[in-house]
This record gives structure tokens, sequence and C-alpha cells, in this order.
């Protein structure tokens, strides 16, 4: 029987990690979800780490994943002029900056999220653009929510987003939103990446917003935004935070360091440990590589529209 939410596409593997019963979990660079074998494809479990341990240099294969339990189904190489499209598609990033081991645990949240305090990053002279305070940082914020598929209606810039599916499609939502908030209002944000690329790490999160379900991953992307944040005292002063705009996650804009602790719900998972993370240019779309020191791009938003697309219908707690 064929799955009721069943996608085919071309997928470049990160890690295959043992999971915590010995079995294969397959992270793939272009899906944040951890995913693992079929019960049919379980059987032929050899077969696909051979399969996998050949695609070398970042070889796409393709790969068919039942999406509503989180399982692949099979892998196979794909056809030469398929794989020849996705490297045209899908260039790495030239300059990509550095990833951070982290432990949230230690951060101060007085001084973390500071841009001349801590956050001493290169990315950031590539762009000198700073959001002029708070409330226009919620602007950004609540239109972009207001994109979200769950909701009735058209959106207004089409096409919509699934920030009710949470599961999966971190990259294609935040490339979305950063051609979004880039075109309508001319602020050229970063992404900041999260992983859980050490040990058995998993990134977990409470999907409070879709029903309250946990939901894990191996990394998460979002777009950030520098924002100048004004104190009323005396003297008065003001700052420039970091801020991240994940409406799948948040009803407001956040501080990236609560967006970090988010996703190490203990209650989720006794894995649950963020890793790393990294603050690339806006252009990064996913991990090219475990490690988190590779990114690729998707300078024609085609796979951004196909995912948002794929990804429009599907609930997180069903």
């Amino acid at each position: 029987m064929m799955a009721k939410h069943q996608e085919t596409s071309l997928l470049t593997i990160a890690k295959i990690r043992k999971g915590p019963e010995g079995e294969d979990l397959y992270l793939f660079n272009e899906r944040q979800r951890i995913y693992t074998l079929s019960e049919a494809a379980a059987a032929e479990a050899p077969a696909m780490r051979s399969l996998s341990a050949e695609a070398k240099d970042n070889m796409p294969l393709q790969v068919t994943l039942d999406l509503e339990r989180g399982t692949v189904l099979k892998m196979a190489p794909p056809p030469a002029t398929a794989r020849a499209v996705f490297a045209s598609e899908r260039p790495l990033l030239e300059t990509p900056d550095k990833v951070v081991p982290i432990e949230i645990a230690r951060i101060d949240p007085t001084s973390f999220d500071v841009v001349d305090l801590k956050l001493k990053w290169k990315v950031f002279a590539l762009c000198t653009t700073i959001v002029p305070d708070y409330a226009k940082a919620k602007e950004i914020f609540d239109f972009c929510a207001s994109l979200s598929c769950h909701l009735p209606g058209p959106p207004v810039a089409p096409p919509c987003i699934p920030f009710q599916y949470v599961r999966d499609g971190c990259y294609a939502r935040a490339h979305q939103m950063r051609r979004l908030i880039t075109d309508k209002y001319g602020v050229c944000c970063e992404k900041v990446f999260s992983f859980a690329n050490k040990n058995d790490d998993q990134l977990a999160v409470r999907a409070d917003k879709w029903g309250g379900c946990c939901v894990t991953w191996w990394y998460h992307v979002a777009p950030l935004l520098r924002v100048k944040v004004s104190f009323d005292t005396t003297p008065k002063f003001s700052m420039v935070q970091t801020m991240v705009i994940d409406p799948g996650m948040f009803n407001t804009p956040v501080l990236l360091s609560s967006w970090l602790s988010a996703q190490q719900n203990g209650a989720c998972s006794s894995h649950a440990h963020v890793s790393m993370y990294s603050i690339q240019p806006g252009t990064a779309y996913a991990p090219a590589n475990y490690a988190g020191t590779a990114y690729s791009t998707d300078p024609t938003y085609a796979a951004t529209e196909a995912t948002l697309e794929e990804y429009k219908n599907l609930v997180t707690c069903p």
C-alpha cells in the first residue's frame, strides 16, 4: 500500500547514525527530520548502506520518504541528467562562516544576544542593514506569519508558507521568508543554523502552536535579524540584538538565545542537546555536510517552492 504522504526527491546523505535500539538513522542535508528505514527497507539495510557509501562528494540519491511515519521507503541512484540538474541548481556557498560549539546552560542571556559583545561573526560585515526597532521586527514577523498555509484565503504573497508543518521544511520556509524580507522591507537578513551533530544529540521541541506533540530534528534554520533595541533609562541607551523570525515555533520575534534554548526540550527527548550553531549569509539554504561547515544555496528558489508546495497541506500533530 502506498504511503498516504509520500515524497520522492534527490537528497544527499549527511550521516547514518545508530539509534537507541541499534536501528539506522538517516540524516539528509536537504531534510531536517531524522529518518529511519521502513520495515521493507530495513530488510535491505546492508544494500542501503552500500549505496549510501558510494554516494561520495555530495552525489544525490533518489530517495522516497514516508512523511507520515518518518521513514525511508527506498533509495536508488538518480538518472545522470537529474544529477546534473541538481548540481547546477544547488551550488555551494562560496565562503561559509564558522560553526561554533555551544552549551545552552552556559549562555548568559544578558550578553549573548548583543551583537557588539558576544556575536563576532564575519558575515555581519556583508550586510550593514539594522532593523530600527522592535516594532519593525514585529511587523516583519507578522507579515511572514500571515502567509501561513493553515490560514483561510489566498496569501497576499503566494505561495503560502507551511508553518503548520514543523516536522520538516525549515530550509524552504527560511529561504522564502528571506526573499520576502529582502524584497518588501529592504533588509538583508542572515540565517541561523542549529545542529545536533555530536554523539546521539537531537534537537527536540514541543510544537505547542500545532497540538503540543514533540518533534525532533538534526538541524534547524530560520532568518536572523539584527535589531536596534532602545531602553528608556537615565541616561537612555540602545544596543543591537539578534532576533530570530520563526513563526513555526513562536508568535513573536525571539532572541537568538531563546530560539536555541527552545530546541533542547528534555521532556521531548533524553538526547535533546544543541551541539553547535552557525550564522550564515541569507543565501545559505541547507547544510551540505554533517559538520555544518558547508552549505548549499537555492538561487532560483526552485527547491524552495517545490518544498513549500509539497508540505502545504501537511500537519505537525495529526
